[in-house]
């Protein structure tokens, strides 16, 4: 004997509960437990280390002695660690207005069907296999003032000494990290413009909406959550920048391109003040933690607006 589900008073068949499938599955919190125990252990715990030392003084071979507030007074009050600051700020701005539009337009393109569109992208992401150390040194013999592109084309490069000055030094460094870090914007786009419904394009076919006109009306605004995403990473990544910087340029010419993870990296292995070094590496979490939170509050990202979304 079957039976069926009663109507209610509206007409509407009730359900029983845990019928709908809603909830069903759900993985408990022992499915992150291995991710949390990971991340506590290398993120969580260096953290505290890292501010513990910030407050006090160590040259890694004797006992720790607590120094109050004396770490942060000092650097507050160091020119060069002001400078790295803006450096710093300056490089990661410059690395996101050239990247972000760039990666856009190359993401968008890859998505497409154009010919021979597969083997030019596996071509343009080789940059994404090699490691910064890799391309770094590649790049710094590339363009050495002796030996290399720039000592062959003093016609376009001048002298040839791309690291000479504050300027060209620079350019050299957000025109490296842009050749090895868009490819894997790019991928972050290529994949959200290819999830976009072709039903939005096709309507705008019939409205008679034109290629740019889809572009800014349509795509863009589709991959809104995925331009605030790879934002975020830019600035992250930006902010500390350190292998490139290293390798190129060792903070010169004189302190011009010594970014605060560079001036960290001197502190701690040349001049072994950990308490200063830790202090740096705080800020710079501090700072990427507040610029990110400002990024996804101003863009509306924390409320996860789907991009199927009225539809």
């Amino acid at each position: 004997m079957t039976t069926t589900p009663s109507p209610s008073a509206n007409g509407d068949t009730v359900r029983r509960a845990g019928s709908s499938g809603i909830g069903a599955g759900r993985p408990g919190f022992l499915w992150a437990a291995p991710a949390a125990v990971f991340f506590g252990l290398f993120a969580i715990v260096p953290l505290i280390m890292v501010a513990v030392l910030s407050f006090a003084s160590w040259d890694g071979l004797s006992a720790p002695e607590f120094a109050g507030l004396d770490n942060w007074k000092t650097l507050l009050d160091d020119p060069v660690m002001i400078k790295s600051l803006w450096l710093s700020v300056l490089l990661t701005v410059l690395g996101v207005t050239v990247q972000t539009p760039l990666s856009i337009l190359l993401g968008v393109w890859a998505a497409g069907h154009q010919r021979n569109r597969a083997v030019l992208s596996a071509i343009y992401f080789v940059p994404m296999l090699l490691s910064v150390a890799a391309v770094s040194v590649l790049w710094r013999a590339v363009l050495d003032p002796n030996l290399g592109v720039p000592a062959q084309a003093t016609w376009l490069f001048g002298d040839g000494n791309l690291f000479g000055t504050q300027a060209t030094a620079i350019g050299v460094l957000v025109f490296v990290s842009t050749w090895q870090f868009t490819p894997l914007h790019t991928l972050i786009y290529q994949g959200a413009a290819r999830a976009v419904p072709q039903v939005l394009y096709q309507a705008a076919q019939i409205d008679g909406a034109g290629t740019l006109r889809q572009f800014f009306h349509i795509t863009l605004p589709q991959l809104r959550n995925s331009i605030i995403t790879s934002m975020i990473l830019m600035v992250v990544g930006g902010l500390t920048t350190f292998d490139t910087v290293l390798i190129l340029t060792q903070g010169g010419p004189g302190s011009d391109t010594t970014i605060s993870a560079y001036y960290m990296y001197q502190k701690a292995f040349k001049s072994f003040d950990y308490g200063a070094a830790s202090t740096i590496a705080l800020l710079l979490v501090l700072v990427s933690t507040v610029i990110s939170l400002i990024v996804v509050r101003l863009s509306g990202y924390d409320k996860m607006r789907g991009t199927m979304e009225g539809l």
